[in-house]
């Protein structure tokens, strides 16, 4: 499921991120991947261990809690911690597969975590660079994704993608995993098409009871699908 999630922060959140991340100290980012991809990443991203990673993270967290959509689409069991980066300079990122399992520490422990959704939030005006779009493969051909900054894009971590060069200004973005409650693409996208039907028919007045009914079978659905 590629899906487009709009307006995740507040414009003051948004202006905040841009205006720490204008000051950043940046890091290469062939430092967070392997050997693989090493060879086909070049960008920018703010080291692991920044004080400033931590606090826009917490940022991004806060925001996506409250976003109903965000919630209903990845169902999020445990998210990465958002990191951040940049591309300029012809920086780009080639095909690639995200990793299957990555690697934490929370509260001074290691802990690992699947990827099944990955997300990227923009946080450049789109009209400020050129290229940059994020390409996303699957068996329908190419997705061409470059949002408005403070939009999110969703998708399954499994789809082979890439980011393309970036020839005029900087490309800004976080990006994370989400361990879904539910493992299996085909059923997430099975219960945000239900959920969002249920809505539609809540506000505008639909049969009371029928509404009810198809909220224990989404429920019902979940309880069968979840791994908590």
């Amino acid at each position: 499921m590629l899906l487009h999630v709009p307006n995740v922060l507040r414009p003051d959140e948004l202006a905040h991120l841009q205006q720490a991340l204008a000051a950043a100290d940046w890091t290469d980012g062939r430092e967070t991947v392997g050997v693989q991809g090493a060879q086909v990443k070049r960008n920018d991203q703010l080291p692991d261990a920044s004080p400033l990673k931590a606090e826009l993270g917490r940022i991004v967290l806060a925001a996506l809690e409250r976003h109903p959509l965000f919630f209903a689409a990845a169902l999020p069991l445990r998210i990465l911690p958002p990191r951040f980066n940049r591309y300029q300079g012809g920086g780009e990122y080639g095909f690639h597969v995200d990793g299957a399992v990555m690697r934490q520490q929370l509260d001074g422990q290691l802990t690992h975590l699947r990827s099944d959704v990955s997300c990227t939030l923009f946080l450049a005006d789109p009209e400020s660079y050129d290229g940059g779009e994020l390409i996303i493969s699957d068996t329908y051909g190419e997705h061409e994704v470059k949002l408005p900054a403070g939009d999110l894009v969703l998708y399954p971590s499994s789809s082979l993608h890439k980011v393309s060069a970036v020839t005029r200004g900087a490309r800004v973005a976080s990006f994370f995993w989400v361990q879904s409650m539910v493992r299996d693409d085909s059923q997430r996208r099975a219960l945000l098409e239900m959920d969002t039907a249920i809505e539609t028919l809540r506000v505008t007045g639909a049969d009371a009871s029928a509404v009810l009914q198809l909220t224990g079978v989404y429920h019902n659905l979940l309880r069968r699908w979840s791994e908590t």
